[in-house]
């Protein structure tokens, strides 16, 4: 008796190893992409964190918002957020941390209340009063 041994894989085999490889790539991606979103959004949280005592220090010691800016501890602008103040008065201001490049949509702010609020987001992500969404579907871990 002749046995012929037969090595390697049918063709059956490997394109069944290609199809599930394909499916795990189309979930892991996304969820891969949206993790590194959230991982940039928490730039923007720590930066209007920050700033927010700094302009706190800053009427503590002018008794106005007015004229607080990046030498006295607003953020400065990076590759994800630009930092502004807006509506600077002796009591009141608002800080917005407003996504540019690849967080573009993503607006957040904080006002002298520590009110934080998330004013703009990509579609899919949501909006929120009262938090800053961090999470699609607008949901809010801080």
């Amino acid at each position: 008796m002749n046995k012929r041994l037969r090595n390697g894989f049918t063709l059956i085999e490997v394109m069944v190893t290609v199809a599930i490889v394909g499916i795990l790539l189309a979930v892991a991606i996304p969820a891969y992409g949206d993790y590194v979103v959230r991982g940039r959004l928490s730039e923007a949280f720590t930066a209007l964190g920050g700033a927010q005592p700094a302009a706190e220090q800053y009427w503590s010691n002018n008794r106005t918002y007015v004229g607080f800016g990046p030498i006295n501890g607003l953020p400065a602008n990076t590759a994800y957020f630009n930092y502004a103040l807006s509506g600077a008065s002796a009591s009141t201001y608002t800080l917005t941390a407003t996504g540019v490049g690849k967080m573009t949509g993503f607006v957040y702010t904080i006002d002298q209340n520590g009110t934080h609020a998330t004013t703009g987001s990509p579609p899919g992500w949501g909006v929120n009063a009262a938090c800053w969404v961090d999470h699609k579907g607008g949901a809010c871990t801080n």
